[in-house]
This record gives structure tokens, sequence and C-alpha cells, in this order.
């Protein structure tokens, strides 16, 4: 009977670990076809023209800003680390945030990076830092979809002849369910009389409520704080995107590269994200907006795809270097 016990688990860690294979595998080959499709739709010939005629001190001027946007995402999981998990090391804060981007790049929905934030965090449990992740990034989400929404019926309005009745409809609802959304997250009474007394009351879901009861003690001096450092990170990312536009394309229309970032973080937001490090999805979507607005598809690949080494995989290597490191202590 042990025996049998043993062999069931053996089978199981054999499927386990060939699915995860099988996942990064399919992930990996997902983004190099939709990149190779990219590539083959826009002339590589092109790709290489625009990033040799790219300003060096605006790649450089994109490149430097990644510390502010690694220093606000680190402030941001400070802020609600310290807040929900207790934690207050800044050399752990540091730490997990770092082995959340390595994880993150290689799972579907950067699930990863839940997990990968935990591995620090001995004395909480997966679904304790699971959630404080979900946490800190709900804030950007909100404003993600908020201007998002936005600049998505800016952008239908103005290319696609849409009425300015429908035009004003659509703004009217955007404006109303947002703030909704922000009416709940600063609302106490809110949450207290619709989620934790349900909860609390609930014989199944009781332990789901001994869980996140540490959330009644966010108030509304956090929500502001991490509303306004997510909307810097937001400003941030978006400067980035702009500029890097700016230097490929060795025009300035600053004001119009910023509105197809705010496209670009939308779309990324709501299509499924199916490839490695979303791979193919941001890049797709560059390509189609610049294009829109006038600029060359080369430029939009070559912006997307060099934010995607500066953001995402620079600093998924030096996590996945601190965590070899880790291990190998």
């Amino acid at each position: 009977m042990v025996e049998q016990v043993k062999n069931i688990l053996g089978q199981n860690s054999f499927i386990t670990k060939n699915k995860t294979i099988i996942l990064v595998s399919a992930k990996i080959f997902i983004a190099a076809g939709f990149l190779l499709y990219l590539i083959s739709s826009i002339n590589f010939s092109e790709i290489v023209s625009a990033a040799k005629r790219a300003d060096i001190l605006l790649l450089v001027l994109a490149s430097v800003l990644v510390l502010p946007n690694i220093y606000l995402q680190f402030y941001k999981w400070k802020i609600t680390a310290n807040v929900v998990l207790q934690e207050n090391h800044n050399s752990k804060i540091w730490l997990s945030l770092f082995y959340g981007f390595s994880a993150g790049v290689f799972t579907p929905a950067r699930i990863g990076e839940y997990f990968g934030r935990a591995i620090v965090f001995k004395n909480h449990s997966v679904l304790q830092v699971t959630l404080a992740t979900l946490l800190d990034k709900l804030f950007l989400l909100l404003l993600v979809a908020f201007f998002g929404s936005i600049s998505s019926i800016l952008f239908i309005h103005y290319y696609y002849n849409v009425t300015f009745y429908l035009t004003t409809g659509l703004f009217i609802l955007v404006f109303a369910l947002f703030y909704l959304f922000f009416w709940m997250i600063f609302n106490d009474r809110f949450w207290d009389n619709v989620l934790f007394t349900k909860l609390r009351d609930s014989i199944k879901l009781h332990w789901l409520f001994e869980k996140i009861k540490v959330f009644r003690n966010l108030d509304k001096k956090y929500s502001t704080k991490m509303l306004l450092i997510s909307f810097l990170f937001y400003v941030c990312f978006l400067i980035q995107y702009a500029v890097l536009v700016a230097a490929f394309s060795n025009h300035s229309n600053y004001l119009e590269y910023l509105w197809a970032g705010n496209l670009i973080m939308f779309a990324k937001t709501i299509i499924p994200p199916v490839s490695l490090g979303e791979l193919g999805i941001r890049e797709g979507a560059s390509v189609f907006f610049i294009t829109m607005l006038g600029e060359s598809a080369s430029v939009g690949f070559n912006a997307s795809i060099f934010l995607f080494f500066i953001n995402i995989l620079v600093p998924s290597l030096i996590g996945l270097i601190l965590l070899l490191k880790k291990n190998d202590d």
C-alpha cells in the first residue's frame, strides 16, 4: 500500500513537472511566433534601419528612467507590506520585489510574481502574500482601466468617426462606473458591511475572513498614498514609452506618443497574456496604434521591444541572479 502511494505521488510529481515544461515551452513558442510574425510583417530591414537612426541620448534617458520606475514599484510594495504583512525590512522587500520580477516573466498573467514575492516572507503564508500583492496591483489596474478607457473612447471617436452623442454617452458611463469603484475604495462602511460582515458570519467562508481581516485596517490615507504612487509609476512608464518612440522616429509628437502608451497599456491589460513576458501582444498593440498616429511600424516595434528589455528582462535577470545566489548560500 505504501509503495503504491509513493508511486502515485511520483507520477503526480512527474506530470506536474511535465506540465510546467509544456506551459513554459508553449509561452516561448507563442511569444516567438508573435514576434516573427510582426518582424516579417514590418520588414526586418526597416527595424534595423530605425534602430541605427535612433537618438542615443533619448535611449539613455529611457533607460535611466528604469530607476524611478523600479523604485516606485518598491515604494508601493513597501507600503502594502508594512500595512498588510507588518514587514518593515527594506532588504526583504527589495528581494521580494526582484524575486517576483523573475518568477513573473515565465508564468501566465505574471501569476508567478505572486509566489515569487512570497519566497522571502517565511513567516507568512503564500495566500497572505498573494492577497497583499493583489492589493498592491489593484490601484495601478484601476488607473490603467480609467485612463485607458478614456483614451480608447477618444481614439474610436477620432479614427472611426463615431458620433458625438455615442462618445458622450460612453464618457458618462465610464465616469459613473469609476466613481462607483473609487467610492467603494474610500468608503469604510461599504467594506465592513458588505464584505467583512458577510464573510465573518458565514460558516463556510469564515476561514477566509480570518485571512483577510487585516484589510479592515486599511484607511483612506493608505488608499490615497497607493493611488498617488501608482499614478507616478504609470506616468513614468508612459514617459519612457514616449521617449523611446521619439528616439526611434526622430520626431517629437510627445502628446500623441503618451496617448499611444495609454492605449497600449490598456490593450495589454484586457488581452489575455498568453505569451512569454507578454511579448508580441505589447509589440502588436504598439505597432497598431503608432501606425494609426502616423509613425512607421518599425518605430512602434522597436520602442516596445526596447521597453521590454529595460523594464522587464533586465530586472528579471537581476532577480534570477539574486535567487540563485540565495540558493547557493
